[in-house]
């Protein structure tokens, strides 16, 4: 089992963890876990008080009250897919329940013949957001995680449209950490199945960037703190059976593995 600090590649970065018994958020830099008074959420900053990092338990780290996905965002999904590349983002929402965290179990469901990982940057809001342009965006930006967009493709199709497809409990794995000081304009994004790679993107091949999706976003609907943006998968797209263990891998962030049940 891979120890925490292992599963983390960046200099600052916020988790939220179990550890004794209690639910605490922490930042971690240089390898050292502080813990905050408070949720960085709501004005909470970082206290004197310590934890050892290889010692806790990393959980999703936030718990949004939405997850706003984006789909066909990569041209070479686009072309993958053989669909035309859109001419403004097109957004779907995840529930809230179907966010687990690092190490826990995605559940195929029995419905569902064919469930695939979407390897995705996503994006964790610090405030409240509406109508901010893409200018501002950054400005309401608290960093950014792993994201693993799970999918029942043959409901998908079936459906014509994401929400069954995509909404089932533990289909939203996050984690581990919120990078803070990650350029998301050019971060390299990979889905890797018992140790064989099957995505292997960098976010510059984005349709629509971090910033042009939170704006598009915001005009919509006001985004909470702690609530996250899904920005798209890249090319690669492939099925996960049971038993299979399937880790999303960003440059800058670190890696989020999830056993396939």
């Amino acid at each position: 089992m891979s120890k925490n600090k292992d599963l983390l590649d960046c200099k600052r970065g916020i988790v939220r963890f179990s550890h004794q018994g209690k639910v605490r958020y922490g930042l971690v830099s240089g390898g050292k876990l502080r813990l905050y008074e408070g949720s960085p959420f709501s004005g909470g900053q970082p206290g004197k008080q310590t934890a050892p990092l290889n010692q806790v338990r990393l959980l999703a780290p936030c718990r949004p009250s939405k997850v706003v996905a984006v789909g066909l965002n990569y041209k070479a999904h686009a072309k993958e897919v053989n669909k035309p590349l859109p001419a403004e983002p097109m957004i779907f929402m995840k529930p809230s329940t179907s966010v687990i965290g690092p190490g826990d179990k995605i559940v195929r469901p029995a419905i569902s013949q064919r469930v695939d990982h979407e390897s995705e940057l996503g994006v964790v809001i610090s405030r409240s957001c509406r109508l901010v342009s893409p200018e501002q965006a950054k400005d309401y930006i608290l960093g950014y995680t792993c994201l693993n967009d799970v999918t029942a493709r043959d409901l998908q199709a079936r459906d014509g449209q994401y929400t069954r497809a995509k909404g089932f409990d533990t289909f939203c794995p996050l984690g581990p950490v919120i990078a803070l000081d990650l350029d998301p304009t050019k971060a390299q994004v990979k889905a890797v199945v018992n140790g064989e790679t099957r995505q292997d993107t960098n976010t510059s091949d984005m349709i629509f960037d971090v910033y042009q999706l939170v704006s598009f976003v915001s005009q919509v609907m006001t985004m909470n703190p702690g609530d996250v943006i899904a920005t798209g998968t890249p090319s690669g797209i492939s099925p996960l059976q049971a038993g299979d263990v399937v880790a999303i891998e960003i440059q800058g962030v670190g890696v989020l593995s999830n056993p396939v049940v």
